[in-house]
């Protein structure tokens, strides 16, 4: 057995444990980071993103920030309790405290932190810039980005914390929590990639070592069936086993966002790329395994409802669907900037060959596209705009972008249900302090990041990287603290 001792375990190497790592040296604790994937491959989801933020500027968040957060706060709350969040926060009882909600002191300290949690990080040399967009309308909330993205931010942190003292241990998965006598969270085992035993002695642990997106069992177990056909969007989501989820829970940490959804995004299944994005099917149509439409392909901007179709995709035969267009999407100009897959389009001189190609039935396919562009009208045409080129007397309907599909060269790409991560995970208070299922903290244990559990329904777009950063910092801070007194 390998012993350690510190102030402080990171458990995670993304957004979330390198703010935390740093925020904790910089307050004088001694830190061990733990990351289960070497170190050429650290960084976990974010290593990968391409790192959007939801914000008007490096000092504002987007006007809608909270009233997202809001709007996809739980599921038929009772307005009662709902009611009582309106107290101070240290009045709540305990079973508001630990209703599965977005608590809205929890999303206001968010709000409020952000700009300063990314002034930090730009003292220390992240850098922003203008977000890249991969739809053809306006964005319907503003965004920057991370200069670099993801991987910029994990190679500018990961040194600058080993330059200040703290330790990494790649390779070493963190298993379970130890506690003491009166029930203070005071280690954690780990074990590294021989399998030996790691155990580390320390005041605070930091749980930010993602969600479960990586761990097919515990998909499928909450999320459903149709977990069998989602995988995660980038190689660092694989890496998330939901250890950090399932060591809180067992130690009797209450539990917080929605356990059977996920933020979905579609991609090409035939690449493996980073991220392989195909959003172009709102200037087309999609169909299923049954060559059946079963969406409104375009009820808006794409980057608002993306994940709703997404969602569908996953429940389809199969978990498939395909993206079907026709040569005039190459009347619109850069529509490539759409598509982030490096696997061209399947292309075919008719709507039989094209159904051949995809192994679907030409002649319910055929009948799917002929419904579908008799119910076309000949308004004009806007791929720039919400132009309400909706079609007449087809359900489901489509409501934008809506031309025949009736030139060739025909084109189609399959598209899959990815994830990106999921929601579920640990409850936390504004400090980051997990909480018990009475609503009372577990001294020495924090959570960050996707293990930290906040999101329900609709994913509030750009706002993970923005989570993991600001309650990251929050939890180093506090777990430092600690470590001092």
């Amino acid at each position: 057995m390998k012993k350690h001792e510190c102030d402080v375990v990171v458990v995670g190497c993304g957004v979330a444990g390198l703010s935390a790592a740093l925020a904790a040296v910089q307050g004088g604790a001694k830190v061990i980071v733990l990351e289960r994937a070497p170190e050429s491959e650290r960084g976990g989801n974010t290593r990968y993103t391409t790192a959007a933020l939801r914000m008007r500027s490096e000092t504002e968040v987007s006007e809608d920030f909270e009233e997202q957060f809001a709007a996809n706060a739980g599921y038929h709350l009772d307005p009662a309790m709902v009611a009582e969040t309106a107290a101070d926060y240290d009045n709540w009882p305990s079973v508001i405290k630990t209703m599965n909600m977005s608590d809205p002191e929890l999303v206001s300290a968010f709000a409020e932190r952000a700009p300063a949690t990314l002034a930090w990080l730009k003292v220390h040399g992240v850098r922003y810039a203008t977000m890249p967009y991969y739809g053809l309308t306006e964005r319907s909330s503003p965004r920057i980005g991370i200069s670099g993205g993801g991987y910029a931010l994990v190679e500018t942190l990961c040194p600058l914390i080993e330059q200040l003292g703290g330790q990494f241990l790649y390779q070493t998965t963190a298993r379970s929590l130890l506690q003491d006598d009166d029930d203070a969270v005071c280690g954690l085992r780990a074990s590294d990639h021989t399998g030996q035993v790691v155990s580390i002695a320390c005041r605070s642990v930091v749980l930010a070592c993602g969600g479960f997106e990586g761990n097919p069992e515990m998909v499928v177990r909450y999320i459903g069936q149709a977990g069998r056909y989602i995988r995660p969007v980038a190689r660092g989501g694989y890496y998330n086993k939901g250890e950090g989820i399932q060591m809180g829970l067992a130690i009797g940490a209450a539990s917080a966002g929605d356990y059977a959804d996920f933020h979905a995004q579609p991609i090409d299944p035939r690449s493996g790329g980073t991220e392989p994005l195909v959003m172009i099917f709102t200037q087309g149509i999609l169909v299923n395994r049954e060559a059946q439409r079963f969406v409104d392909e375009a009820p808006g901007s794409i980057d608002a409802h993306y994940e709703r179709i997404s969602r569908l995709i996953a429940h389809q035969p199969s978990g498939i669907a395909y993206c079907i267009l026709d040569a005039k999407v190459d009347e619109i100009d850069n529509w490539q900037r759409c598509v982030r897959s490096d696997q061209a389009p399947i292309e075919a001189a008719s709507i039989s060959a094209l159904a051949q190609s995809l192994h679907l039935d030409e002649a319910k396919l055929t009948s799917t596209i002929s419904a579908f562009n008799a119910a076309c009208t000949n308004d004009d045409f806007d791929p720039f705009t919400l132009d309400g080129l909706r079609t007449r007397g087809l359900q489901p309907v489509k409501s934008n972008w809506s031309r025949p599909i009736d030139i060739a060269p025909f084109k189609a790409y399959p598209i899959i249900a990815s994830n990106t991560f999921t929601f579920g995970g640990l409850k936390v208070d504004p400090s980051a302090r997990v909480l018990n299922t009475d609503g009372v903290p577990i001294r020495g244990l924090y959570a960050a990041g996707e293990t930290l559990g906040l999101y329900y329904d609709r994913y509030p777009g750009a706002t993970s990287v923005l989570r993991g950063a600001v309650f990251g910092q929050i939890a180093g801070e506090h777990a430092a603290n600690r470590s001092n007194n």
